[in-house]
């Protein structure tokens, strides 16, 4: 016997509930040609009557009662489960996963979706701070975060902050020992703390530029990092020269905890984007996030 289908089983439990197959088929939004036909179909392929048509009702028989306590309750779950899952379309509600340098996980992400995640308690992100450009699609991520120059074309990317500037800093302990460096060739005669990056195992050069002349400097020191915030600790604690983002050393610069110097070869460039793949449909709680990080101008 062939199984019957979902329609055929729902227009039955509608039916046996109406008494009437005009109003089932009403409720159904089919014929009522059509629907005599569905039921025929059904009973044809279960090989019983289920069904007692007379010219004035419809009522189920004692084979068609037991299918209908069995089933009704059944297709109710089911559109209640079909409503519930409806709601989402208004109620903000999912995961979102996102890749991020650890600068703007800490700088960017974490303040603005502070402020905006309470507001909506059905919505998990998930941030994973990845200095390695990690493919967000074969990684699975729903959005990753870039300067503005790294993203990929065939990604929507919107701006989440302000241009970006670099300091070189050391602390005035560090500065009583060494000459404040003039031009970034005065590095060479400095302990610089250096930042490992993932991709390649290759050390950051710090970039300068000033007057239209780039230059690219590669420096040495006694510390080497895979993070930035280990690299603030020791500029801190005198060990040299850091390299690090403008807004991250700002507190330390207003308190004289650091020194800042080559501030003239340190120009602006673009800040950070969020980009994710051009889908038609993007999830409701990704929204949200998008919402929260786009960048509005100071």
């Amino acid at each position: 016997m062939s199984r019957a289908n979902l329609n055929e089983l729902q227009a039955f439990v509608v039916i046996a509930r109406e008494g009437s197959f005009t109003r089932a088929a009403a409720q159904l939004g089919v014929s009522q040609s059509a629907i005599s036909h569905t039921m025929r179909a059904l009973e044809a392929r279960l090989g019983v009557r289920l069904l007692t048509r007379t010219t004035r009702s419809v009522s189920p028989t004692e084979a068609g009662q037991r299918l209908y306590q069995s089933m009704a309750p059944r297709f109710e779950e089911i559109e209640q489960e079909l409503e519930a899952v409806s709601k989402f379309r208004h109620t903000p509600a999912g995961s979102v996963r996102i890749s991020a340098s650890e600068h703007a996980a800490n700088n960017i992400l974490w303040p603005k979706l502070l402020k905006v995640l309470p507001d909506y308690p059905d919505i998990k992100v998930e941030i994973t701070v990845d200095y390695a450009l990690s493919d967000i699609v074969a990684q699975r991520y729903d959005a990753g975060v870039r300067l503005g120059d790294q993203v990929a074309k065939d990604m929507i990317a919107i701006p989440i902050g302000p241009q970006l500037h670099m300091a070189v800093v050391a602390s005035p302990d560090y500065f009583r020992k060494y000459p404040l460096p003039a031009t970034p060739g005065d590095l060479s005669a400095h302990n610089c703390i250096n930042l490992r990056l993932p991709t390649y195992g290759s050390l950051l050069q710090w970039d300068f530029e000033k007057d239209g002349h780039e230059l690219k400097a590669r420096v040495e020191g006694q510390w080497t990092f895979n993070s930035s915030v280990p690299i603030l600790r020791a500029a801190l604690a005198g060990c040299g020269l850091a390299f690090l983002p403008e807004d991250m050393v700002a507190k330390e610069l207003v308190a004289g905890s650091l020194v800042r110097v080559l501030e003239d070869w340190c120009q602006p460039f673009p800040g950070y984007h969020l980009y994710y793949p051009n889908r038609r449909e993007q999830s409701s709680a990704l929204g949200v996030v998008i919402d929260a990080l786009q960048y509005k101008g100071a």
